[in-house]
């Protein structure tokens, strides 16, 4: 099942690719060219998803509004090279991500908004949050549990993420929320079970290192994302009530992607995702 050939193969054109597109994207950075910094960065993931041996499933229809705060459920790190090569979006992260090895530098290069998720640091949070959405009208890419899970179920929502939703307005307009379920389905075109799971989540006590090198040692990986209709904070009344739904929108996603009981969708190429 697990291949070192393959892991290692893997892990040299990933590095490979990543020294390609450093360099032009930190001149662009610099420059200031956000919006091309944002198109290579998807490019970038993209690539990084064929190299991995994603095949991405897309359902629904992704939002074109501009900003749109994206809420998605959250297994893995891995999560990171789906979404970045679908999204013309920053993610938000807890800090420590951005002191990792590696991937810190990966998401401070990204533009990635990193919040201290202690309930005394929610206001600081939400201002620099906010200063994307209305500042700079980038679009955000949230994760609500806080933390990764197991990739079977979906974690309550810390509904204080969302508080950005309570104040920024879009051309007077509240700010459109899209929630979307996010699943680990298929290894070489066979059901991954609870078990095979954790080849992708990655919670508890794992460690990254082993957890990415026995990951990079398997076959190709089908991963399905689902859209789920956009909607707004007006919508609920209050933070808690949209997160609620949102939690229930993707919760159902997640679990019928799990078991199969989605349409069949032809599997869309990372390289050719729109």
């Amino acid at each position: 099942m697990h291949s070192p050939f393959a892991a290692s193969v893997r892990i040299v054109v990933f590095l490979l690719w990543t020294l390609l597109l450093i360099p032009p994207y930190a001149a662009l950075l610099g420059l200031g060219r956000i919006e091309t910094c944002h198109r290579l960065a998807c490019r970038y993931w993209r690539g990084a998803a064929w190299i991995v041996g994603f095949n991405i499933v897309v359902r629904g229809t992704m939002s074109t509004e501009r900003p749109v705060l994206f809420v998605s459920n959250h297994a893995s790190y891995l999560d990171i090279i789906v979404l970045g090569g679908l999204l013309d979006a920053a993610f938000v992260a807890k800090k420590e991500v951005g002191q990792w090895p590696g991937i810190g530098i990966l998401a401070k290069l990204g533009r990635t908004v990193f919040v201290d998720r202690r309930p005394r640091k929610s206001l600081e949070q939400r201002n620099e949050m906010l200063a994307r959405l209305g500042g700079t009208g980038e679009s955000l890419i949230l994760f609500p549990e806080g933390t990764s899970n197991d990739g079977n179920r979906v974690l309550p929502f810390k509904s204080a993420l969302l508080s950005v939703a309570e104040t920024i307005r879009v051309e007077g307009k509240p700010l459109s929320v899209q929630p979307l379920s996010l699943a680990y389905t298929r290894l070489d075109g066979m059901p991954i079970g609870n078990g095979w799971r954790a080849f992708y989540a990655w919670y508890g006590d794992m460690t990254l290192l082993p957890h990415l090198w026995t990951f990079l040692g398997l076959g190709t990986t089908t991963v399905e994302i689902d859209f789920h209709p956009v909607v707004t904070l007006e919508q609920f009344g209050s933070r808690k009530a949209l997160a609620d739904h949102c939690h229930d929108v993707i919760a159902r996603g997640v679990v019928l992607a799990n078991a199969g009981r989605v349409p069949v969708v032809v599997a869309v190429e990372p390289a050719t995702v729109a």
